[in-house]
This record gives structure tokens, C-alpha cells and sequence, in this order.
């Protein structure tokens, strides 16, 4: 079994080699002050985070503030953290989309679609919700049997589970139609 230190070294090193060719064709800043922690770091902390079930940025930041401080020297307060790893999202999704070509994902004939609701607010307090007004509606999710007010997100995936897609549409959006 592979130990958490060379697990985050590996995962560090994957990211970075993924990372420094697209960065150097899009770069990401173009002007203001370098971040104390490197895209990648960035990227490596959410990773090993979520790999261990952490979910949310500030329990990542939290982990890594107790556990690994003296490996992500450069980790400050949970808000910079936060807004770094929100502002690369454009990468990670071409980077997705790089890895999932690699692994031939593009190419299969076979691809599943799943539907999931993503809520803005609880059912009671929808009435009085202006979030997204003209986009947002009402759906139903069997699953958790419950009438919600938001999104469905649509995922696309191979046969072997590899994502090959993501479409978000509103709550009462078919899976058909987003497929």
C-alpha cells in the first residue's frame, strides 16, 4: 500500500506535468503578484483531499494547515486558498478532457448518462428564492423522492466510468434532451 507522502508526491508530480504545458500556452495571470502557493500545489491539496473524503475547500485547507503545513509552506488564509482553486476551473477542465482522450474515453461506443438534482435552496424557502430566476425551475427527484427548486446536472460517462461529460439544464431538463 502506498503511503499519504508519496501518494500527494505522485499526485503532485501527475498535476504538474498536466498543468505546465497548458499554462504555458494559456497563461493563467496576467498581471498582479505570483500566488504563495503554485497552481499546482493548489490542484495537488484538492485532489489528496477529496481522494480522502474531505468535500468542502475549508476542510481541505483545515487538513492541510494541521497535517502538511511544512510541505505547502505557502498555504495562508482559507479564503486565497478557496478563490485560487475556484479560478482553475478552465484548466481542469481541459486537463479532464486531456485525460480522458488519453485513456481512449472519446472513442467508446458505449456511454452512460445520469441524471442528479442540484438544489439552490430547500423546498420551503423556493417561493421566495430570485436566485437564477429565468433559468432555475421545479423538478422532481425520485431517488430521494423530493420536489426541488434549482438544476439537474447530467453526467456522461463510459462503460469503464471515465467522465466524458457534464451538462447542466433546469430542474425539470430530460436527461434525453441534455444528451
Amino acid at each position: 500500500m502506498i503511503s499519504i507522502k508519496d501518494f500527494i508526491i505522485s499526485v503532485f508530480c501527475c498535476v504538474d506535468d498536466l498543468l505546465q504545458p497548458i499554462i504555458h500556452q494559456h497563461p493563467i495571470r496576467a498581471k498582479g503578484f505570483a500566488p504563495s502557493l503554485s497552481d499546482s500545489e493548489v490542484w495537488t491539496m484538492e485532489i489528496v483531499g477529496e481522494y480522502q473524503g474531505i468535500d468542502t475547500d475549508q476542510g481541505i485547507w483545515q487538513y492541510f494547515q494541521r497535517h502538511w503545513l511544512a510541505w505547502f509552506p505557502g498555504l495562508r488564509s482559507r479564503s486565497t486558498f478557496a478563490r485560487q482553486a475556484a479560478n482553475l476551473w478552465q484548466y481542469k477542465q481541459i486537463i479532464q478532457v486531456a485525460l480522458a482522450t488519453q485513456l481512449g474515453a472519446f472513442s467508446s461506443d458505449i456511454h452512460l448518462i445520469d441524471g442528479l438534482p442540484i438544489p439552490l435552496c430547500s423546498f420551503r424557502r423556493a417561493a421566495g428564492c430570485h436566485l437564477f430566476p429565468d433559468l432555475a425551475t421545479y423538478g422532481y427527484c425520485a431517488a430521494k423522492r423530493q420536489t426541488y427548486y434549482g438544476f439537474h446536472g447530467h453526467l456522461l460517462v463510459t462503460e469503464t466510468g471515465i467522465i466524458t461529460g457534464f451538462c447542466l439544464t433546469s430542474a425539470n431538463g430530460s436527461e434525453r434532451e441534455a444528451l
